[in-house]
């Protein structure tokens, strides 16, 4: 009976140590690694709920210094909350209108300039050093034709998913609504409640890690909107001067790009780039070029040292992985949502892993300003 026992110390001790680390650490990854793609695929099978309550979260870091605000000065929670939420949707709905309506007055001269554009480049190609037929380019734009009513019943299918896709966006908004009223209104208690699943010993670990990661997503928010207002008012303002059409839309959609670090400001600018270009011609495109050049080398090395704490401050390299992940996973929300996701990680898991968690947190509170905490009546106190 004791042959066992003693067989297998033998192959432990036959196999090298290298070998038996290597295995002791590969099964263990493999576990970390089967419970990371679970939780993917259950984010990605749940996308229609935790998407929207991701938005109100960020939201909620947005609003939320403005509603503890006028809560210290005396007025109701609730009065606050839909007080902040009413302007909110007035100053969103109003400039989405006047964008619009910027859009519809700027876009049939745009279209103009694009015709004049064609026939130019068409002209260019008659009678330029390519020397090109009438006859080869009204075969292509032919072909064009062609290629569009051969693919016509896919464009109607494409219209019909639309169809689906905009219930979904209602939902999605209507889920984000409401989700960011109770965030707004009582996150703090809903975030006590969620903390007590775990064990006594680690709860106060836990919501200090959560302090610290929101007080980051708050920091991060903050500075992201400033960085991208002014983004958007520098690019708007040249446009505007130089006179290339839909300044005003661009720079809304710059602003907007904003939001997705490193890349989205990059495209949106390009779209600038491309406008000016057919608009007006090379030398106003290579002058947006150096505009959008000169904002963000602005962006890099002003505002973002200057509004970004250091618990906020990720490297470059890390920002980029998360956004093309986050890409590949869910698209566009993905990219807009994974650098406000690895911030939050980020400072929550300095506090969570620091020998003295708060130490920790009175350093990055020192860094970069008050943790957002609860006042001693908003939280119940639980009784352990």
């Amino acid at each position: 009976m004791s042959a066992g026992p003693c067989f297998d110390t033998f192959a432990d001790d036959s196999v090298s140590p290298l070998v038996r680390k290597a295995a002791a650490w590969s099964w263990r990854l493999l576990l970390i690694l089967g419970a990371i793609v679970t939780l993917l695929w259950l984010i990605l099978r749940l996308e229609i709920i935790v998407v929207p309550v991701a938005l109100a979260t960020i939201l909620a870091a947005l609003l939320l210094p403005v509603v503890d605000f006028l809560d210290r000065r005396g007025a109701p929670r609730g009065g606050a909350v839909a007080l902040v939420l009413l302007s909110g949707f007035a100053l969103f709905g109003g400039l989405l209108a006047f964008v619009i309506t910027q859009f519809v007055e700027g876009a049939p001269a745009l279209v103009g300039q694009v015709t004049t554009s064609i026939e130019g480049v068409g002209t260019w190609l008659t009678d330029g050093p390519l020397d090109v037929s009438p006859q080869q380019i009204n075969q292509l734009r032919d072909a064009a034709i062609e290629a569009l009513r051969s693919n016509q019943e896919k464009l109607t299918s494409g219209a019909l998913s639309t169809a689906g896709t905009v219930t979904e966006i209602v939902t999605g908004a209507l889920l984000v609504l409401f989700t960011l009223i109770f965030l707004l209104h009582g996150g703090r208690n809903i975030f006590a409640f969620v903390t007590k699943m775990f064990p006594v010993h680690v709860r106060d670990r836990v919501r200090d890690a959560g302090r610290a990661g929101f007080r980051s997503l708050i920091g991060y928010i903050r500075a992201t909107f400033l960085v991208a207002l002014v983004d958007a008012t520098g690019i708007g303002v040249g446009l505007a001067i130089m006179g290339v059409p839909l300044a005003l839309p661009l720079a809304s959609l710059v602003f907007l790009g904003a939001f997705i670090p490193l890349v989205g400001a990059v495209v949106t600018g390009f779209l600038a780039v491309i406008v000016a270009l057919i608009a007006k011609g090379w030398i106003y495109a290579l002058i947006t070029l150096g505009l959008i050049i000169a904002v963000q080398q602005l962006e890099g090395h002003v505002l973002q040292p200057l509004v970004m704490g250091r618990a906020v401050a990720i490297h470059p390299l890390a920002i980029v992985l998360a956004i093309a992940g986050g890409g590949v996973l869910a698209g566009i929300v993905g990219a807009l949502l994974a650098v406000p996701a690895l911030a939050f990680v980020n400072s929550a898991m300095r506090v969570l892993l620091a020998e003295d968690p708060a130490a920790e947190e009175a350093a990055m509170e020192a860094e970069d300003g008050p943790v957002v905490r609860a006042e001693p009546d908003d939280v119940e106190t639980p009784q352990e």
